[in-house]
């Protein structure tokens, strides 16, 4: 009882944690929502232990077919693509990250390719069929026992392109957690496959270890390390003392900003919600931007943007928002897709209002023109 209690409360912990970490932006990131998927597999994994312990499968059947996907393959899935959207673009894109869902994918359709059989009776396998389908299973056991231990030991040479130590040392640490968990599970699923192993006490430790991860992860994750950099406004979501809305970005708060103290450091809450903006929603690309339109996102006045951008960055709201621009055309110069664009073309797709602006915020930045840069990158 007190067991599938605990396990209880951590799927519930962990379905709450993956919907706040989705639905608010201060931790929405393409990275963090790869933790909160991480996190709902683990509580998928947990359910179906919890059913089976509970023999809920017998009296609701059809839940077979969520027991059968073999959940267990998207743990290291997620984990990669977690550490993938942590890491340069430039490394990022080299990596072909679909090909990492074709083992889940597989397994997902050979299983309930057979349950359609064995448990919904929709149809019957031929005799003849059987024979593949043993064939097909021998290929899914040969994916499960290469990729699983593949795609964590590659993550770990992909971690090396992390150049914040301390994200680094936390990402280190749930690699490690994470990796461990599938190796056991895999060692433990195939010593009951070919030595007839009782392998129940044994994934009963696993299970539990699962929880541990939900809970580590809560803490560690995002109070302790501040995956949304910034552990006060953390505790005060966490509270309710304000909501957030990913849709439109604004902050609803009980207190007026002038009454929340908030910081004015590189950890600042509404800096990083200035960040995000920039980096997920592309505001700088809006011509017409300017501090009015970006308080009324954040939910503050422009004096205060102002104070923000001039404390951290030491620079005027033009010049920190034109950095931005300048970085989107460099990327576009780098882009083969972009090849039909001239320069002018570029700035004014990153919001530059004309040339003159484009190319003096351009070598400003770069200290170098537009041309100059294009030439010398080649």
């Amino acid at each position: 009882m007190i067991y599938t209690t605990l396990l209880n409360i951590a799927i519930f912990q962990g379905m709450v944690l993956g919907l706040i970490i989705l639905k608010s932006s201060l931790f929405n990131s393409n990275s963090n929502r790869y933790l909160a998927c991480l996190l709902f597999t683990l509580s998928i994994v947990l359910l179906n232990y919890v059913f089976e312990l509970e023999d809920v499968f017998t009296s609701y059947p059809l839940l077979r077919f969520i027991d059968a996907i073999d959940w267990i393959f998207l743990l290291p899935v997620f984990t990669f693509l977690f550490i993938i959207n942590r890491i340069d673009d430039a490394v990022k894109n080299r990596q072909k990250i679909y090909l990492c869902l074709i083992p889940f994918a597989y397994s997902a359709v050979l299983n309930i390719t057979q349950d359609l059989d064995h448990v919904a009776g929709i149809y019957t396998i031929p005799e003849s069929g059987i024979d593949l389908i043993n064939i097909l299973g021998l290929i899914h056991l040969a994916l499960a026992v290469t990729f699983m231990p593949f795609l964590p030991i590659y993550s770990y040479f992909m971690i090396r392109h992390l150049k914040d130590s301390q994200e680094k040392k936390w990402i280190i640490t749930l690699l490690t957690i994470i990796s461990s968990l599938v190796f056991a599970f895999l060692i433990t699923a195939l010593a009951g496959l070919f030595l007839q192993y009782d392998i129940s006490s044994t994934m009963s430790v696993l299970a539990l270890s699962a929880t541990f991860i939900i809970h580590w992860t809560a803490y560690i994750g995002i109070y302790k390390y501040k995956l949304a950099k910034n552990k006060d406004a953390v505790y005060n979501f966490l509270n309710n003392d304000f909501a957030i809305s990913y849709s439109n970005l604004e902050i609803v708060e009980n207190s007026t900003p002038e009454e929340y103290r908030e910081s004015i450091t590189v950890d600042n809450l509404y800096f990083q919600k200035l960040e995000l903006l920039c980096k997920e929603q592309h505001i700088y690309t809006d011509s017409t931007l300017n501090r009015e339109k970006v308080a009324e996102k954040l939910g503050i006045s422009a004096g205060y943007v102002s104070q923000i951008i001039n404390t951290i960055t030491g620079d005027n709201f033009a010049n920190y928002i034109n950095q931005y621009r300048v970085e989107a055309v460099k990327e576009m110069m780098s882009n083969s897709e972009y090849e039909n664009y001239n320069l002018l073309t570029m700035g004014l797709e990153s919001g530059f209002t004309s040339k003159t602006t484009f190319y003096k915020a351009f070598k400003k930045v770069t200290g170098q023109t537009p041309n100059e840069y294009k030439n010398t990158s080649k």
